[in-house]
């Protein structure tokens, strides 16, 4: 495992402080989970981007649309609360 140094204003880490203690976990281990999370955050929203571009591309090559008027019934369907 490498070693990283990062330099936190005084605020930032009394916050990070006072966050870890309300958690239970040291201010290392809650900026290690801190840090993962965004990581994770960033790769999810990359793959939604490539799939969305694909199906972009698909779209653009295939010519194939829905008329607005389905696709606003069933957007309004899928909007209705499960009863």
């Amino acid at each position: 495992m490498s070693t990283t140094t990062i330099r936190l204003p005084d605020e930032l880490k009394a916050r990070i402080a006072a966050a870890a203690q309300r958690v239970g976990k040291t201010s290392h281990g809650f900026i290690l989970d801190a840090i993962a999370e965004k990581t994770a955050d960033a790769e999810r929203q990359a793959e939604f981007d490539a799939l969305a571009d694909e199906r972009y591309a698909t779209l653009l090559d295939s010519g194939k649309t829905i008329p607005w008027d389905q696709m606003r019934e069933y957007l309004l369907k899928r909007a209705k609360p499960a009863r």
